[in-house]
C-alpha cells in the first residue's frame, strides 16, 4: 500500500503505517536483506520525520521485512552509487566531490549519510528497533541510534565490515556497552547473539523469534498511552545527558574516523578492494571473514 504525506511521498523501499498511536516503519527489501542504499536511507529519514510530525503518533517501531533487520550498507557498485575518484562528468555540468578523491571528500560523504540516520536520535518521539536475523554494519548504525533495542534471542548484532572496510560512521557502541565491549566487537568484527546483547547492554530485551512481535508491541502499547509531549521531555533529557557525555561530538568524529580508516593500505584492506574489483562482493566478503570462523561471540553460561 502506497503512502503520501507531508514528509514522505510514495516510498519504494520502506513501508509506513500508523495504528493505535504507533507508527511502524519497515525496511522493505527482504531479497537484499534490507541493505541500505542511498534511496533507502532517504526514504527512512523522511518516514521518521513523518512519524515525528504526525499528531496521531506517539511511538515509532523500526523493523525489517523478511528474515533480517538489516544486513548493512549496499556495497554493490561504488559503495552504493557514490561517484568514484576520477570519474568524469558526462556533460559540462558543474563538478562535484568524488567519494574518495580526498580525505575531506570522504568525510563529507560520511557526514551526509550520517545526517540521514542520526535523525533517530533527534526525533522527539521514542523509537523502538525490532531486530531479527542479521543486524550488521549499517544495521547497527540504525538500531543503536534507537531509544530501545528489542531483538530475537538468535539475532546477530555486529560490525564485520570493521575487519577490512572501515570504522562505524555512527558510534553509539560505547554508550551502550562500555569501552571494553566496544573494542572487543569493533576490533574483531565479531557479532553477538541477541540474548547476549542484552547481557552487555546492546539491547534492552530479547525474546524467542515467535514472541518478538508481542514483546515489541507491548512496550510500544505502554509507551503510546503517555502524551507525546511528555515522552519528548523524557527522551530529550536523557539524550541531552548523552550529549553531555560527548555523544554528539563522537558522531561527528566517527564520520571522520571512518574516512581515516578508508585510507588504510594494509594487506587486508588492500585484498578486500582487489577482490571487489576482480571477483565481486561475494568473494570479497568470503575472503575477508574466513579467518574468523562463524564470527560469533559466545558468553559463558554457568
Amino acid at each position: 500500500m502506497t503512502y503520501s504525506g507531508k514528509w514522505l511521498d510514495q516510498p519504494e523501499e520502506i513501508l509506513f503505517e500508523v495504528s493505535e498511536r504507533v507508527a511502524r516503519i519497515t525496511l522493505n527489501k527482504p531479497d537484499k536483506r534490507n541493505a541500505l542504499s542511498p534511496r533507502t536511507l532517504q526514504e527512512l529519514h523522511d518516514a521518521l520525520l513523518e512519524a515525528d510530525d504526525r499528531l496521531d503518533v506517539n511511538v515509532v517501531i523500526l523493523r525489517g521485512a523478511g528474515k533480517d533487520f538489516c544486513a548493512g550498507y549496499d556495497l554493490g557498485g561504488v559503495y552504493a552509487g557514490r561517484k568514484a575518484e576520477g570519474e568524469a562528468a558526462a556533460t559540462e555540468a558543474p563538478s562535484y566531490r568524488s567519494s574518495s578523491g580526498s580525505y575531506d571528500d570522504d568525510a563529507w560523504f560520511m557526514e551526509r549519510q550520517q545526517a540521514l540516520t542520526t535523525v533517530i536520535f533527534d526525533l522527539h518521539k521514542p523509537v523502538i528497533a525490532r531486530v531479527q536475523g542479521n543486524c550488521l554494519a549499517g544495521g547497527t548504525d540504525l538500531a543503536l541510534m534507537c531509544d530501545f533495542v528489542i531483538c530475537s534471542d538468535e539475532a546477530k548484532i555486529g560490525f564485520p565490515a570493521a575487519r577490512a572496510n572501515g570504522s562505524p560512521p555512527n558510534h553509539m557502541w560505547i554508550y551502550h556497552c562500555g569501552p571494553q565491549w566496544a573494542k572487543r566487537i569493533l576490533m574483531t568484527g565479531d557479532s553477538i547473539r541477541g540474548r547476549d546483547a542484552v547481557t552487555i547492554g546492546l539491547a534492552l530485551e530479547s525474546a524467542p523469534a515467535d514472541q518478538l512481535d508481542a514483546v515489541v508491541d507491548e512496550l510500544a502499547r505502554r509507551l503510546s498511552f503517555v502524551d507525546n509531549e511528555l515522552l519528548s521531555a523524557h527522551k530529550r533529557i536523557v539524550n541531552l545527558a548523552l550529549e553531555g557525555m560527548g555523544a554528539r561530538t563522537i558522531q561527528r568524529l566517527a564520520a571522520e574516523n571512518d574516512a581515516r580508516a578508508h585510507l588504510s593500505k594494509g594487506p587486508r584492506r588492500t585484498q578486500f578492494k582487489a577482490d571487489m574489483a576482480e571477483h565481486g562482493l561475494k568473494t570479497a566478503l568470503t575472503n575477508r571473514d574466513a579467518p574468523f570462523g562463524d564470527g560469533v561471540i559466545r558468553l559463558r553460561e554457568d
